[in-house]
């Protein structure tokens, strides 16, 4: 049953362009009505220049309902741009707390991240093995700088979550043939798992243009 809902979420995303929103979790201590407002601005300015050729969705990946952070963000831009919303989640094999933990608000499909892997690999059999290295040699970087300043290594599931991440986003890019990346911070933590956006890039896989960065002189009350 889940196999063929995320066949139905695939052709659903197929039919429409992706909007990405990356960001911190609960621990982001600032406003979120504010920080979505400033969001939807730059999106609005973004989209004047390169205009979405089909109707938005917002894909969503598997966040807990907190009132502050990624999660809070997604639910008030679903609202203010009256999309729905489709969650992509790790499969229980991988993670077993994270699609019952998801937030489900307006969120009109799902698909899980086997469906949406195996489907980027019949898209392009060139694609996940490159992002998988980068994203590990990414992971060997952050841990030996961690340990030169004294720090504990990251934990086991960035691996998966940042992965997930990017595999998402190029998949996104592939099955929809559009992509908006929006970014709701300017500064990210070097450490976070959204700090591995730049695997994307770094592989060409993403293009600068379609990410909406969050402007950098924004003054948002913590």
């Amino acid at each position: 049953m889940s196999q063929e809902r995320s066949q139905e979420g695939i052709q659903k995303l197929s039919e429409h362009h992706p909007l990405v929103i990356e960001g911190m979790g609960g621990y982001d201590t600032r406003d979120p009505v504010m920080i979505a407002s400033t969001i939807h601005k730059q999106l609005r300015k973004h989209w004047e220049i390169t205009p979405p050729r089909k109707p938005l969705i917002l894909v969503t990946q598997g966040d807990p309902l907190e009132e502050r952070g990624i999660s809070a963000i997604t639910r008030i831009m679903s609202d203010r741009l009256s999309v729905p919303r489709i969650l992509v989640y790790l499969d229980p094999s991988i993670a077993s707390y994270h699609a019952p933990n998801a937030d489900r608000y307006r969120v009109s499909h799902e698909i899980s991240f086997s469906a949406l892997k195996d489907r980027l690999h019949r898209e392009d059999q060139h694609i996940v093995s490159p992002i998988t290295k980068v994203v590990d040699e990414y992971l060997q970087i952050k841990t030996a700088k961690r340990l030169a300043e004294g720090k504990d290594k990251l934990p086991d599931y960035y691996r998966n979550f940042a992965l997930l991440q990017e595999i998402n986003k190029v998949a996104c890019k592939k099955i929809s043939g559009e992509l908006t990346v929006a970014h709701t911070s300017s500064v990210l933590s070097e450490y976070s798992v959204s700090s591995f956006y730049r695997v994307g890039l770094d592989l060409g896989l993403i293009d600068s243009s379609e990410i909406v960065p969050f402007p950098i002189d924004t003054n948002i009350s913590r």
